[in-house]
């Protein structure tokens, strides 16, 4: 092989190898920050990697919220209306989180099935229902309308 076609055959090896970690690294980065939404009901039919990373969203059953009076730890539940998930976060929830509100949770699925939050969001105002909530309660036959998503809810049964 003469010394030209081997120069070009290092450089092509070195830039294979170059790129391939550099898919490798953004593939890795990509995978720790992809965060599913997933509901209650597909949370209880196991369809939740264990262990895993998630957002789940439902509505906060009433009645569930209790709060350790020693410490920030929260425990209460979210609901579909169809299935209900308890959950457990450790910090200062935002001021509109309540009973019967919109939640979306990132956090873990437990060996216990319940899910320990990271993160709390409430929604926005007294009708506000988060987009993926109101998809989620529209399949199971409670949420809200096709058009109100991310927008105004107002509850109820269709």
């Amino acid at each position: 092989m003469n010394p030209r076609r081997k120069q070009r055959l290092i450089l092509v090896l070195f830039l294979v190898v170059g790129v391939s970690i550099s898919l490798g690294l953004v593939l890795f980065a990509l995978q720790n920050n992809i965060n599913l939404f997933y509901s209650p009901t597909q949370i209880a039919n196991g369809e939740v990697p264990q262990g895993g990373r998630i957002r789940a969203g439902g509505m906060v059953v009433k009645g569930s919220i209790q709060r350790d009076p020693g410490s920030l730890r929260v425990d209460f539940a979210i609901t579909d209306y169809e299935n209900t998930v308890k959950m457990t976060y450790s910090g200062i929830l935002p001021d509109l989180f309540g009973e019967e509100q919109g939640v979306v949770a990132t956090g873990r699925l437990n060996a216990d099935g319940v899910f320990e939050a990271e993160e709390v969001l409430a929604k926005h105002d007294e009708n506000y229902m988060p987009p993926e909530v109101a998809d989620a309660l529209e399949q199971t036959g409670h949420g809200a309308k096709v058009g109100d998503r991310g927008q105004r809810y107002q509850g109820g049964e269709k």
